[in-house]
């Protein structure tokens, strides 16, 4: 069963957590191991933290989500300046950002860019999903006191 979900944000990090939320979610239903969960939140979390760092004028950033059967898809766009380059290298430990797309790289299976001057950028992330063998393991549930 495919899943698709898109959602406008304000460009503000309070909408990362619920990005996180709806696909982590999304994914831990479907049976997706934790490990390919984590690294997907990961990538998706550095993305809107561009988006939200660069995401230019626009108060809006987006995000799209599917989920099929061995595969998760997913697309951040804002309406930035727009990437200039992709780094090859980590910058030096005394630099605190310029990490973010050579994390990305690091836990996907595919990451593009769509980059557009002067008009936004999108980063296309994708994932192969791991699934646990049999089904989802059951949530923790709190105890009613009795």
């Amino acid at each position: 069963m495919d899943f698709e979900f898109s959602l406008a944000l304000p460009r503000e990090a309070v909408g990362i957590p619920m990005v996180r939320r709806i696909l982590g979610d999304s994914l831990a239903f479907r049976g997706v191991t934790r490990s390919c969960v984590s690294d997907i939140l990961l990538a998706v979390t550095e993305a809107c933290t561009n988006a939200v760092r660069h995401g230019g004028p626009d108060n809006r950033y987006e995000v799209e989500a599917a989920i099929g059967p061995d595969r998760c898809d997913v697309r951040i766009t804002d309406r930035g300046r727009g990437l200039v380059r992709v780094p090859d290298h980590y910058p030096p430990n005394d630099i605190e950002n310029g990490r973010g797309i050579l994390i990305m790289q690091s836990v996907v299976d595919e990451i593009s860019f769509d980059i557009a001057p002067g008009r936004g950028t999108t980063v296309h992330l994708r994932k192969r999903l791991r699934r646990h063998d049999g089904p989802a393991p059951a949530r923790p549930r709190e105890l009613a006191a009795v």
